[in-house]
C-alpha cells in the first residue's frame, strides 16, 4: 500500500511538472500579480512566445485591491488572488477574488470574494481536485480552505487552523506568520511555512469536506530564527525545500508521502561567502526536470542557482544570477523550463532570463518588463 500511494505520487508529481501544451502560436500566457490599489492597477497578462522568449508588452486584465499572489484551478478557467489587506467589510480580514479567465484574451472577470479568515494574506493555492482554495493569512497568524461552487465562485471558509506562538527575533517573530501553504502531490497533506515559529506545519486536507486537521507529527522545524517562507515539491514528490527568509537559507526535506512527514536532510545558504549584507531570501523553485532548485535573495537581489542530487534531494550551490532590480520577491519558470521571469517590486519591473536546462544557469535577454510594484507570477 504504501509503495502505491508513492508511485501515485511521484507520477501525478511529474505530471503536474511536466510541460503543457502551448498556444497554437507557440506563447505561453503569463500573470502577473502586483501591490496595486487604484484605477488601473491589479493582475496584468502578457504572452511569452516559446522559441524567441519574448514577451509582449502586460496589459491590465482585471483591476484589483494588492492582488499580491494568484493560482489557477486545474482547468485554467478560473484565477484566485488573494487581497492582502487588513480589512474586509469593516471587519479584520483579507479576501481571496475569484475571476474568470477569457481563454482567448486572457481578461479575467470578477466573479466574487470571500473572507480570508485572517488579515494580511500572502499566498494561497488551489488544491488537486480544484474543489477548494488553501490560504495562509501572515498578519492574521491563520490558515483556511474556501470551498469553490460550481463556475468558479467561491464560499466561506469551510476549516481554519490559527497558529500560537513566536521566534527568537523580536521584530519578525513576534507571534506566528503564516507565509504560504502548499500541498503534496498526492493532495493529501497541506504544508503552511510559519515564519514567526520556525515551523513548517503539516496538516491532513480533506478535499471533499474541505477540511485541515493536525497530522503527527505536526510540524518540521528549521533552524531558530531562520524564518521560513515559501516551500516547494522537487518534481518527484520525494524531497521538498523551504527557503529561510531572516536566515537567508535554503533547507531541504526528505519527504514521507505515506504519512505527510518532512525530515530535514541539509540547510545551506542561498547567498555568496563574501556578501556581508542585510538580505531576505523571498521564493523557491524546482525546474520542472528535477534537476535544479532556484531562490531569491532580496538585498543581494539574486536568482540562487543549486543543482539536486536525483538520490537524496541534498543542494549543491553552482552560481547566482543578478536580477538586474531591486527585490526580486517572486519569479516562475515557464512550463518548458527554458525561461525564468523574475519579479523585482521595488524597480517595477520583471526581467526575463534564459534558462539552460543542460547547466540550469541563467542568461539575460535584455528584456525588462515594466509594471507597478510585481510580486508574483503564474503561467
Amino acid at each position: 500500500m504504501k509503495l502505491a500511494r508513492f508511485l501515485l505520487a511521484t507520477c501525478v508529481a511529474l505530471l503536474g511538472s511536466s510541460s503543457r501544451a502551448s498556444g497554437a502560436d507557440g506563447t505561453e500566457r503569463v500573470y502577473f500579480g502586483t501591490y496595486g490599489q487604484g484605477p488601473g492597477e491589479g493582475i496584468f497578462v502578457a504572452e511569452l512566445n516559446l522559441a524567441s522568449g519574448v514577451v509582449s508588452p502586460p496589459r491590465l486584465a482585471a483591476e484589483a485591491v494588492d492582488p499580491s499572489f494568484l493560482a489557477f484551478d486545474p482547468s485554467y478557467k478560473f484565477l484566485y488572488a488573494v487581497s492582502e489587506v487588513s480589512t474586509l467589510d469593516g471587519k479584520k480580514t483579507g479576501g481571496v477574488v475569484a475571476f474568470a479567465v477569457d481563454a482567448k484574451t486572457g481578461q479575467l472577470t470578477r466573479l466574487n470574494e470571500q473572507a480570508s479568515q485572517g488579515s494580511g494574506p500572502s499566498h494561497l493555492v488551489v488544491d488537486k481536485t480544484g474543489k477548494n482554495v488553501l490560504v495562509a493569512n501572515y498578519d492574521g497568524g491563520t490558515a483556511a480552505v474556501l470551498p469553490i461552487l460550481e463556475h468558479g465562485r467561491l464560499r466561506s471558509a469551510s476549516s481554519w487552523v490559527t497558529h500560537h506562538g513566536r521566534g527568537p527575533n523580536p521584530e519578525r517573530q513576534e507571534k506566528a506568520h503564516p507565509h504560504s501553504i502548499n500541498l503534496d502531490p498526492g493532495n493529501r497533506f497541506a504544508f503552511v511555512a510559519d515564519l514567526g515559529q520556525d515551523k513548517v506545519f503539516v496538516y491532513r486536507f480533506d478535499p471533499v469536506a474541505g477540511s485541515l486537521r493536525s497530522n503527527t507529527p505536526q510540524f518540521a522545524a528549521v533552524a531558530p530564527g531562520a524564518g521560513p517562507r515559501h516551500f516547494a515539491f522537487h518534481p518527484s514528490g520525494r524531497f521538498a525545500y523551504v527557503v529561510n527568509e531572516l536566515g537567508s537559507t535554503i533547507t531541504a526535506f526528505w519527504y514521507d508521502a505515506e504519512n505527510g512527514t518532512l525530515s530535514n536532510v541539509q540547510t545551506l545558504s542561498t547567498l555568496p561567502k563574501e556578501f556581508k549584507e542585510t538580505n531576505t531570501a523571498a521564493e523557491v523553485v524546482a525546474h520542472p526536470s528535477g534537476k535544479y532548485v532556484y531562490s531569491s535573495n532580496r538585498g543581494h537581489d539574486s536568482i540562487a542557482i543549486f543543482s539536486v542530487d536525483p538520490i537524496t534531494g541534498r543542494l549543491t550551490a553552482i552560481g547566482h544570477e543578478p536580477t538586474q532590480g531591486k527585490t526580486p520577491r517572486n519569479f516562475n519558470i515557464d512550463p518548458t523550463g527554458n525561461f525564468l521571469l523574475a519579479a523585482n517590486q521595488d524597480s517595477d519591473s520583471v526581467v526575463v532570463f534564459r534558462l539552460d536546462p543542460a547547466t540550469g544557469k541563467l542568461k539575460a535577454t535584455g528584456q525588462v518588463l515594466k509594471i507597478h510594484k510585481p510580486v508574483c507570477v503564474r503561467f
